[in-house]
């Protein structure tokens, strides 16, 4: 027989309450939301099972402010939620990031059935809202000035078992007149060394093999602590880590690129032959006009130094086209930039007015048919630019991390996906051992596309990593796994390049 504490103890026994984050914008919010998983889950939510499109008990944005639509994006979404949420008493939502810091009250002024709204410099506090928000049965707005706790200090849910972002600033001190981010994010703050390489230390301890150094201009990393030099030493302390295996870094910026960067990337092993360095515009007046405090020929510099010291390594690039009095002859000064910095791919952006930056108000805005004719024409060319560049990987014998989810046509095709050391994307032949993601193959590269390589011949070497151990080992426990953050833009490895796009062209850069 049952006791009436039996039955008690029956009755108040209740489901996790369960959570989606839906992230959109730059690498920064990608990490973000790694800690907002991480936060939400110390507080006891889990996350919602796989293609639950808002039916989770909350639902987070994780907002970015940089492109023409992003607010017209966020509205729309939280429109659709608003039927379910009048279906499902106690559903939470909440909104965060940079649309957040920026609008503040308008949001839940436009969508009154938000519960949250919080900042970029805020993060840590969201359990804490969304409980007053339930308790107090109205909407909790709250958006610091400055920033309260560095992120890498709270809890992480991290998508990767094999491979970490590890942010070493946040903010930035640049003033590009078509940027919006340093507003929201506030000026730079570096974190201390040590801190660094500790996270480093406990993530390889637990089995990641490549991190990825974080920051807004990363390679600013030092003015805040006074030292000039203090990424390139990041960059070699990386290097004297046991077990890591790949080091990349993003953003870094023309101006803060200096020859001691470019020698600790030569000279330490484990730092990846690849680089992300923003173009923007090849135009020097485009360029002074944007506040970019580099022009043509520094650029190119950096790009021949590079070559010079790592001849295999793979750069990409960000480039807006139709900036506000660019002319034919500054479009064509782009064009040249690209023809002599040979690309191995390109985010190309449309310029959009973006409320409250200066490039908003500048004078001689570009027609829109003009901006996609210029856009068209960079596309094309970065395209067979990309493909010959790919093409010369043909016949190389090539190390690839082994990648989870990366390449879309793997099930039917019976190929698997990995990352090279320079960040291209290959595709090969599935061997007759196990293969598990974080683990090193060794292929022939066989056939090039302009986005991605083949190895249609049998694997050459399999080596099994702790890498792959931690992956086994979260698949297994995580089984059946639920669903992961949803990711808008980026993810570790390159990202798709040449996306069509009509932001303003600013990343973290």
């Amino acid at each position: 027989m049952t006791s009436s504490s039996d039955r008690s103890q029956a009755v108040d026994v209740q489901e996790p309450k369960t959570y989606e984050v839906r992230t959109y914008g730059c690498q920064m919010n990608v990490h973000d939301s790694e800690r907002l998983s991480g936060l939400l889950e110390g507080a006891g939510y889990v996350r919602a099972a796989e293609g639950s499109d808002g039916d989770a008990d909350v639902v987070v944005f994780n907002t970015c402010a940089v492109r023409e639509n992003a607010d017209n994006r966020l509205y729309g979404n939280l429109g659709r939620l608003a039927p379910m949420k009048t279906k499902r008493p106690g559903m939470q939502i909440a909104v965060g990031g940079c649309l957040a810091q920026k609008d503040r009250d308008t949001i839940v002024k436009k969508a009154p059935w938000v519960d949250v709204v919080f900042g970029t410099h805020n993060i840590g506090k969201l359990p804490v809202l969304l409980e007053r928000a339930r308790v107090q049965e109205e909407a909790q707005v709250e958006i610091a000035e400055s920033l309260e706790a560095f992120p890498s200090t709270l809890p992480t849910r991290r998508e990767s078992a094999y491979a970490a972002w590890v942010s070493i600033s946040v903010g930035c001190n640049n003033t590009c007149t078509f940027c919006i981010v340093p507003a929201l994010r506030g000026k730079e703050k570096d974190r201390r060394t040590g801190d660094i390489l500790a996270e480093i230390e406990a993530l390889v301890g637990e089995g990641v093999s490549e991190i990825t150094l974080l920051g807004q201009n990363v390679n600013a990393y030092g003015s805040d602590i006074g030292d000039r030099e203090a990424f390139s030493k990041l960059l070699r302390a990386c290097g004297q880590i046991e077990g890591l295996e790949r080091v990349r870094f993003t953003s870094p910026h023309p101006r803060d690129f200096t020859d001691d960067v470019i020698a600790a990337m030569a000279e330490t092993p484990n730092v990846m032959p690849q680089l992300h360095m923003p173009l923007q515009s090849g135009s020097d007046p485009v360029l002074k006009a944007m506040r970019r405090s580099y022009r043509q020929d520094r650029y190119l510099g950096i790009i021949e130094k590079v070559r010079a010291a790592i001849p295999n390594a793979a750069i990409t690039t960000d480039i807006i086209v139709g900036f506000p009095g660019e002319t034919e002859e500054d479009f064509e000064q782009t064009m040249h930039v690209v023809r002599e910095a040979r690309f191995s791919a390109a985010f190309t952006f449309q310029y959009s007015k973006r409320p409250g930056t200066p490039a908003a108000t500048m004078e001689n805005q570009v027609p829109k048919e003009v901006v996609q004719a210029r856009y068209e024409r960079l596309v094309a060319l970065q395209e067979e630019i990309s493909w010959d560049e790919n093409k010369k990987q043909v016949g190389r014998t090539l190390e690839l991390m082994v990648a989870e989810g990366e390449g879309r046509k793997d099930g039917a095709t019976h190929r698997l996906s990995g990352r090279a050391p320079d960040n291209r994307l290959v595709h090969f032949t599935k061997p007759g051992q196990e293969v598990r993601p974080g683990d090193v193959v060794t292929v022939e590269i066989t056939y090039a596309a302009p986005h991605h390589l083949l190895a249609e011949g049998a694997v050459l070497d399999v080596r099994r990593t702790r890498a792959g151990d931690a992956w086994e080992k979260r698949n297994a426990a995580e089984a059946p796994k639920p669903a992961g953050v949803m990711l808008g833009l980026p993810k570790i490895g390159a990202p798709e390049p040449l996306p069509v796009a009509t932001g303003s062209g600013c990343g973290c850069d």
